[in-house]
């Protein structure tokens, strides 16, 4: 019997390289795909196949598909839509083309994946589309407005796919992790200073004291971070259960910012989500 596979993308570091790991040592037959070819070359050292792929990039997508359902004969049993990356910013200072280009890989490339994979789904009468969101796909926090909007729609839209795939055996799930030990901090600060003129900003002395503070300084562990082995548990369940979850929380601050967001005045809770 053939193992099941799985295209996961954003394979590099963190969320992606850690549910690579994991479900190949559960038998799953594992794509693990990344932005760089560098990346991609590290881990084909490491036994996967590792196809380029740049959500920005639609040709990518296509080639790497290609190049996953030419491996498995043409099926393909799970995509996990997993790459992203941040600009952090107040939305004020936010410019159109950083917007645009954030959208692009954290929005725009998954559902570009997603709509390329569905077809292959519905043939072969399976298939499950695992999309990762974030805490910050239904709670809003200061700073980080391109990265919430973008996860916002994705959350939107999976709904909304979730609901129009009742009737096949197509499962649309939900991941949305809180703190998870990453990349993403780092990663962030080149978009930061391409993207965002602080020092012109009415904001300035905030972004150097606050936003420029976390961005620059290895402060460790944020408070409730976890491992990136805490979202490969959930992303297990989504994957291997007969009747998965819609959607799934990971660390405790998405479990509290839940209860925030249904129980709280609106007032109320942007108090607490601006406190500190």
């Amino acid at each position: 019997m053939a193992a099941r596979s799985i295209l996961i993308t954003g394979c590099s570091s963190g969320i992606g390289y850690a549910a690579a790991h994991d479900l190949r040592a559960r038998g799953w037959r594992v794509f693990a795909s990344c932005r760089k070819q560098e990346d991609c070359e590290r881990l084909i050292a490491e036994g996967f196949e590792a196809p380029r792929l740049d959500y920005a990039d639609s040709a990518s997508i296509d080639a790497a598909l290609a190049d996953v359902l030419e491996a498995t004969g043409g099926k393909l049993d799970a995509v996990f839509n997993n790459g992203a990356f941040a600009l952090p910013g107040a939305v004020e200072d936010l410019p159109r083309g950083g917007l645009a280009e954030l959208f692009e890989t954290n929005l725009f490339g998954p559902h570009d994946l997603t709509q390329k994979v569905l077809p292959v789904m519905r043939r072969q009468g399976h298939g499950r589309v695992i999309n990762c969101s974030s805490v910050l796909g239904f709670t809003g926090m200061p700073w980080r407005g391109a990265y919430v909007s973008s996860k916002f729609a994705m959350e939107g839209l999976t709904d909304v796919l979730r609901l129009e795939m009742r009737d096949t055996p197509i499962h649309i799930i939900l991941i949305e992790p809180g703190p998870i030990t990453s990349k993403i901090r780092q990663n962030a600060i080149p978009n930061f200073e391409k993207w965002i003129n602080w020092e012109a900003s009415p904001r300035a002395e905030q972004y150097r004291t606050q936003l420029r503070k976390r961005l620059y300084e290895n402060r460790g562990p944020d408070k409730f971070e976890l491992p990136p082995s805490a979202v490969t548990k959930k992303l297990i369940h989504a994957l291997e259960s007969r009747n998965p979850h819609p959607r799934y929380f990971v660390t405790t601050p998405t479990y509290i910012a839940n209860l925030i967001r249904r129980f709280l005045p609106t007032r109320l809770a942007d108090k607490l989500l601006t406190a500190g």
